[in-house]
């Protein structure tokens, strides 16, 4: 099993405690290079213009830009975006971006891409917010537009959202046959379908056994209609993770990230143990068939000590 894992770009408000706008990307290149030097493999970045849970003027900084930035910010760990949306950008002009980005970090690229979900910024920013079956069919000509922009001398593709025309992208990139496509998302019918015939990576099911359990055979049977060893595919999750001190309770652990609300209401969906308690989770995913796990930390902004503590206690154990 690999690990990778979020950088703070303040999209989940990990940035607010700093106020100036240059402190707050410094103390994002600190974790990167933290996360570096303690051997991940990979860091992340969400693809998102607006914080969450709500929509605050709070810095968020741009996926692709400071894609671009770390990867001359950092030497060795690869960088990846949980994942581009494609409504953003021209996909033509993504396979562009990334076949840059990829000479830039001397082929350290990880190319993420989904269709997309968080309709206010969308609005916003006015793109408007398609109904979900034209999302998800824009997805899926994007996925051949961008693997013929990294393949094909003169790239043709005429679809009903996008079209390419005899479009050359040079250099594509240094990676070999192409950048690695990461496909966020775990729609049974559409984008674990993708995965099985253009992705070199899946994300699915947040950590969650029974989930993954049921997207891997999902993908096991697209794959085998397709006549693709689900071997040549990464399979990752994402999970936020605290880590629990000798003794310290999770009710304690949580009290300051928290504030007033109760335990149970902010425990849902994140893993909080011992390094004993993660490591056994992340056994049965392994064993359920997950190969790469992208990690986030509560305040690591301000603090590296998690960051680190799971590489030292946590991350051997599944190498």
């Amino acid at each position: 099993m690999q690990f990778g894992t979020f950088v703070p770009q303040g999209w989940r408000m990990d940035l607010v405690e700093i106020r100036d706008p240059v402190d707050q990307y410094e103390a994002m290149t600190r974790v990167a290079r933290a996360a570096e030097d303690a051997g991940y493999d990979s860091i992340w970045v969400y693809d998102h213009f607006h914080t969450v849970p709500t929509p605050e003027l709070e810095a968020c900084f741009e996926a692709w830009t400071i894609t671009a930035a770390l990867s001359r910010d950092t030497t060795r760990v690869k960088i990846g975006q949980m994942v581009t949306c494609n409504g953003y950008r021209n996909p033509a002009l993504l396979a562009k971006m990334a076949s840059t980005v990829d000479v830039m970090s001397h082929g350290r690229l990880l190319c993420g891409l989904g269709a997309g979900w968080y309709e206010h910024e969308w609005r916003a920013y006015g793109y408007g917010f398609p109904e979900i079956p034209d999302r998800m069919r824009a997805f899926r000509e994007a996925c051949e537009v961008i693997v013929r922009m990294w393949t094909e001398q003169y790239a043709t593709f005429e679809g009903r959202y996008h079209t390419i025309n005899g479009a050359m992208n040079e250099p594509k990139g240094v990676q070999q046959p192409h950048i690695p496509l990461w496909l966020g998302g775990g729609g049974e019918q559409v984008t674990l379908k993708l995965v099985a015939q253009w992705g070199a990576a899946s994300n699915f099911g947040g950590g969650n056994l029974e989930t993954v359990r049921q997207k891997m055979a999902v993908l096991r049977q697209h794959c085998d209609a397709l006549g693709r060893d689900i071997n040549t595919i990464t399979r990752s999750t994402s999970m936020d993770i605290i880590l629990l001190n000798d003794g310290e309770t999770p009710e304690q652990a949580t009290a300051a990230l928290r504030g007033s609300q109760p335990h149970e209401d902010y425990a849902r969906g994140k893993y909080i143990g011992t390094p004993d308690q993660i490591s056994a989770h992340l056994e049965q995913l392994a064993e359920a068939g997950i190969t790469y796990v992208i990690t986030y930390f509560p305040r690591v902004a301000y603090d590296h000590a998690m960051l680190r503590r799971f590489a030292q206690e946590v991350m051997p154990r599944l190498a």
